[in-house]
C-alpha cells in the first residue's frame, strides 16, 4: 500500500514539472517593443551664424581745445544731438582778449606813421621838382613809406592771428552728430595736450557694426563662397541682420564689407564690419549687438535632439541595424537655429534608421519593433 502511494506522488510531481515547463515554452523571452523611428535623408537648410558685434558711428571725431584756458561754459550735454556750428564750449583766457586789443591798437598806430609817411611824400616831391632839395630826400620818404605801410600789415596779421585765437575759445560743433561723454566740468583747465578730449562727436546716419571671424572660419568662406576675389565673395554675402542689446532685431538689413585685409597677429582674427542706416539714432556709437549672417546648408542630415543623449561630452543616438537591433552611434553636429534638431557633420549617413521617441528605455542590442515616422511631422517648418 504504502509503495502505491509512492508511485502516486512521484507521477504527480513529474505531470506538475511537465506542465510548468510547457507553460514557459509556451511564454517565449519578453516580446519587443514598438519604436517610432526616422530614416535619414539629406535636406537643404538655412541656419544662421551669430557673431558678437560692436557699433560705431561712421564718424567719431574727437572735440580738442586749439588752446589752453579754462572751461568757462558747456553749453550741451552728454547724448545730445546737435547740428553743424552749434556752440558747445566756451573757453575763458583774457590774454586773447588783450591780443585782439593790442593789434587793434598797433593798427591804429601804424596808419598813423602812414599818413605821416606819404605827407611827408607830399611835401618834398615838389620841392624835389623845384631842385630845392636832392632826390635822395625823396626816396628817403618812400622808402620811410614802405616800412610803415610794412608794418601796419603786420599789424593787420596779428590782429586776424589774435582774433583767431580768441575765435578758438568758443568751439563749435564741425558737423551734425551725438555728443558724447565729457569728462570735464566748468572751471577745468585744458589745452590741445590734455590727454583727455572735451568730448567725442558721432555721426550715426551710418553706423558699422565691427565682428570678427577666426582663421578657420574665413578660410571656410573663402571657400565656400561664390567669387573669384576676395572682394568678390564678400560683395556675394547675404546681407546681415543685427541683434541689439535687448536681443530684438533691428529693422533694417546691413551690407558687409571688410574693414580690414589682414590677419591680426595677436588675435589670430580678420575683422569685418556690416553697413546699417541710422536715420531714426536709435543705435548709438560704443553700443554691443550681434551680427547674424544666413547661411544655406545643402545636402544635411537632421535629427531631433530630443532623440540623442549626452555621455562624457559625446552626443549619441540609438541607430537601427538590419536585424532590428539598436547600437548607440556617436555623431559630430551643429545646433539648429531653434535648438530643436542637430544638424549632422559626421558619424551619420543617409539611409540610417535612427529611434526618435523612448530612447532612455534603450540599451546596446535591444531589439525592437520599429515603425516609421513621418518626416514631414517631425521636422515641421524647419528650412
Amino acid at each position: 500500500m504504502m509503495r502505491t502511494s509512492t508511485s502516486i506522488i512521484c507521477l504527480s510531481m513529474v505531470i506538475f514539472m511537465s506542465c510548468s515547463q510547457g507553460k514557459q515554452n509556451k511564454q517565449g523571452p519578453a516580446a519587443a517593443k514598438d519604436y517610432s523611428v526616422l530614416t535619414l535623408n539629406p535636406k537643404s537648410v538655412s541656419i544662421h551664424n551669430n557673431f558678437p558685434a560692436t557699433i560705431e558711428g561712421q564718424q567719431v571725431i574727437e572735440i580738442r581745445p586749439m588752446i589752453s584756458g579754462y572751461i568757462r561754459e558747456i553749453k550741451v550735454g552728454e547724448g545730445d544731438h546737435v547740428n553743424k556750428g552749434q556752440v558747445l564750449f566756451i573757453i575763458n583766457n583774457p590774454q586773447y582778449e588783450q591780443a585782439v586789443l593790442t593789434a587793434k591798437a598797433q593798427i591804429n598806430s601804424s596808419e598813423a606813421d602812414v599818413n605821416s609817411a606819404r605827407m611827408e611824400i607830399e611835401k618834398v616831391k615838389p620841392l624835389v621838382e623845384k631842385q630845392i632839395v636832392s632826390e635822395y630826400r625823396l626816396k628817403s620818404a618812400e622808402l620811410t613809406l614802405q616800412a610803415k605801410e610794412a608794418a601796419l600789415a603786420q599789424a593787420h596779421a596779428s590782429l586776424a592771428n589774435a582774433e583767431a585765437n580768441l575765435g578758438y575759445t568758443i568751439i563749435k560743433s564741425p558737423q551734425d552728430g551725438i555728443i558724447g561723454t565729457i569728462p570735464y566740468k566748468a572751471g577745468a583747465l585744458v589745452s590741445s595736450n590734455s590727454t583727455e578730449a572735451l568730448t567725442t562727436l558721432s555721426d550715426i546716419t551710418n553706423v558699422f557694426a565691427y565682428f570678427s571671424w577666426n582663421e578657420k572660419q574665413l578660410l571656410d568662406f573663402l571657400s565656400d563662397s561664390h567669387g573669384t576675389t576676395v572682394e568678390e565673395k564678400v560683395k556675394n554675402m547675404p546681407e546681415a541682420t543685427l541683434i541689439l542689446a535687448n536681443e530684438k532685431e533691428y529693422g533694417s538689413k546691413g551690407k558687409i564689407e571688410m574693414a580690414s585685409g589682414l590677419i591680426s597677429t595677436e588675435t589670430g582674427t580678420a575683422t569685418f564690419k556690416a553697413v546699417f542706416p541710422n536715420p531714426n539714432g536709435l543705435i548709438r556709437s560704443g553700443s554691443s549687438a550681434k551680427i547674424q549672417i544666413p547661411e544655406i546648408i545643402d545636402s544635411v542630415l537632421i535629427i531631433p535632439q530630443s532623440a540623442t543623449y549626452e555621455l562624457q561630452n559625446k552626443r549619441f543616438i540609438y541607430t537601427v541595424g538590419p536585424d532590428n537591433k539598436v547600437t548607440a552611434t556617436n555623431f559630430i553636429s551643429i545646433p539648429s537655429d531653434d535648438g530643436k534638431f542637430f544638424l549632422v557633420t559626421e558619424g551619420l549617413k543617409a539611409g540610417d534608421r535612427v529611434v526618435i521617441e523612448g530612447v532612455a528605455s534603450l540599451r546596446d542590442g535591444t531589439v525592437i519593433v520599429p515603425k516609421e515616422a513621418d518626416a514631414n511631422n517631425i521636422y515641421g517648418n524647419i528650412n
